[in-house]
């Protein structure tokens, strides 16, 4: 029996356009990846720092694309009572997370902040996060228009 045989094959065609909502999603998702990263670093004792390729000219007037360490702002926070609070952050904004403007969760331990957030990742591909995502989004836009 050959290869192709033993596979499932169907007729698909790859959509192009990503709906809004679904973008938001994943841009969402993949923050919350890295921060999973960095609370398992900062767990761990080590440094989080992620490269990213950027475009700059040099002396000679030559653009060339170096490779840079990438800045990855925490979103968690010890407080006084030794409890760890994290925010989600959409942008430069905190989502609240209920109707009632809560915009924090409190953990007790550095596990069980690596537990909040991958399951904050599953919530957040699931869509249960979308209402907020879109108002946070709504904000970000209205401050770049006049």
């Amino acid at each position: 029996m050959s290869f192709i045989a033993k596979l499932k094959l169907v007729t698909s065609k790859r959509e192009r356009n990503l709906s809004p909502i679904l973008l938001r999603r994943q841009k969402l998702a993949t923050k919350i990846e890295e921060q999973i990263e960095l609370a398992r670093c900062k767990k761990g004792g080590t440094v989080y720092a992620p490269k990213r390729l950027k475009l700059v000219t040099n002396e000679s007037g030559e653009r060339v694309l170096i490779e840079t360490t990438k800045r990855v702002k925490e979103w968690f926070w010890t407080t006084p009572s030794n409890k760890i609070n994290l925010s989600v952050r959409y942008g430069s904004k905190t989502l609240t997370l209920n109707g009632k403007g809560a915009n924090a969760i409190e953990v007790n331990t550095q596990d069980e902040l690596i537990e909040t957030l991958a399951l904050l990742h599953q919530v957040v591909i699931g869509g249960e996060l979308d209402e907020a995502i879109n108002i946070a989004s709504e904000k970000l836009r209205a401050g770049f228009s006049k």
